[in-house]
């Protein structure tokens, strides 16, 4: 039987592995700065959560989610993004009640929609996001898309930019959802078949369809910003010079409207500008979902957030061809010569070890030559020889594998020596 892993799926391999570790230690690092916290939810949710949250006329709800029924009957769904379950915790914890407000969280783990795969997009992908719900203070906003905004410069981007719009308020919303059906329903039968049920429960989403985006009448919908009453209008114009303030260069699309049911006001996505990063240029999207926690039966509760795939990530890296300063030096190899030498090297190594040192040995069995150039290929920094004479004088060699300089230490003192090196 040949093994393969599931299409839209990836082993991510050691040396790999070591780029991601970089890049989630790098967003981990940058969250602090800005204060926000850690927090971990279930990869599997009950499946309302994501059908009330996302929103049911959005295409992960209708097409792309892994929805299954347990032993007991009941409808649970592999999470395909991180927002709908960080409020379903933010209710159900009661973190409201928490005297620090705003509440800010962040997280970061696998996502999975069934989607076709495709360059840098996967059906199981990493998802990192950050969420801030308790304020509605515009420079809330600026500060979540500032903190989006340093990942990519913090990561060595430089073809990114980025794009704005408000999508208002309720009353905003309501004037704006009508003049899109009036706009819409005369032509509705050019459209998809997504875009003809959307028209009267969504018609905001039929500006995010995929199929229809090139039709005339995409071009030519009524934008939002022409509804948007004094409040709205007022706060956005806030958000936009909070980002001035900042020295964050933006463009406003009026036809950005994201992908999910629960964003209102401020809205936001990160491009790629990058030769050859492909036809999907979004990084990173986001916005204002006030609303969403009175929907999982919280109280009124402002909240913005934005989310970001590492798949994508990486190959806005590879397209601009960052390096990565990344550290995999070892400080210590041990080369063992015979028997005894072996045998004290399993001590040795643990001695390093405990002492805060990174150190390896050969357990091939080869010989002095070749487990030099293992030492050289792991950039080992030093290489500690010992053999049968060395361990009947009471010594190793030391051997710096920038310099070649050698030298003997005693057994006795090695620790302690070696501790005084700059390794």
């Amino acid at each position: 039987m040949k093994v393969q892993i599931p299409r839209g799926t990836q082993d991510i391999l050691p040396g790999q592995a070591k780029i991601w570790q970089w890049l989630e230690e790098k967003m981990r690092e940058i969250t602090n700065k800005y204060h926000f916290v850690e927090i971990r939810t279930p990869i599997f949710e009950h499946t309302e959560i994501f059908a009330r949250g996302v929103g049911d006329t959005t295409d992960i709800v209708q097409k792309e989610m892994y929805s299954f029924q347990d032993r007991n009957g009941r409808d649970l769904t592999l999470r395909p993004e991180g927002t709908a379950a960080v409020v379903r915790s933010f209710v159900e914890n009661k973190m409201y009640g928490d005297p620090n407000q705003p509440v800010k969280l962040f997280y970061i783990g696998p996502m999975f929609r069934y989607e076709r795969p495709q360059s840098g997009r996967y059906r199981q992908f990493v998802q990192f996001g950050v969420e801030a719900l308790g304020s509605q203070d515009p420079a809330i906003d600026a500060e979540v898309i500032s903190l989006a905004m340093n990942i990519y410069k913090e990561a060595g981007l430089k073809n990114v930019h980025l794009v704005i719009n408000s999508l208002g308020d309720k009353e905003s919303r309501a004037k704006h959802r009508e003049a899109l059906i009036n706009h819409f329903r005369p032509r509705i039968g050019e459209l998809c078949e997504d875009c003809q049920n959307r028209l009267e429960k969504n018609p905001l989403r039929i500006l995010d369809c995929k199929v229809d985006r090139e039709h005339e009448l995409m071009k030519t919908a009524p934008s939002i910003l022409e509804y948007l009453n004094d409040e709205s209008k007022s706060y956005f114009e806030k958000v936009c010079q909070y980002l001035t303030d900042l020295d964050i260069e933006y463009t406003i699309d009026p036809t950005l409207v994201r992908g999910l049911d629960y964003y209102n006001a401020t809205t936001f996505e990160i491009m790629s500008s990058a030769p050859g990063f492909g036809s999907i240029t979004t990084l990173c999207g986001g916005g204002r979902y006030n609303g969403l926690v009175e929907e999982f039966g919280g109280p009124e509760t402002p909240g913005i957030g934005f989310a970001l795939s590492i798949e994508r990530l990486l190959a806005a890296l590879e397209a601009e061809q960052v390096q990565l300063d990344l550290y995999n030096d070892l400080d210590f190899y041990v080369v063992a010569l015979g028997e005894r030498a072996k045998d004290y090297s399993v001590k040795l190594l643990n001695e390093l070890r405990n002492n805060g040192f990174s150190a390896d040995r050969d357990y091939s069995g080869r010989k002095m030559k070749a487990q030099l150039k293992s030492a050289d290929r792991l950039n080992a920094k030093f290489v500690v020889i010992i053999g049968e004479d060395e361990l009947d004088n009471g010594i190793v060699q030391l051997k710096s594998m920038e310099t070649g300089e050698q030298r003997e230490i005693k057994l006795e003192t090695f620790i302690e020596e070696i501790k005084q090196l700059a390794v």
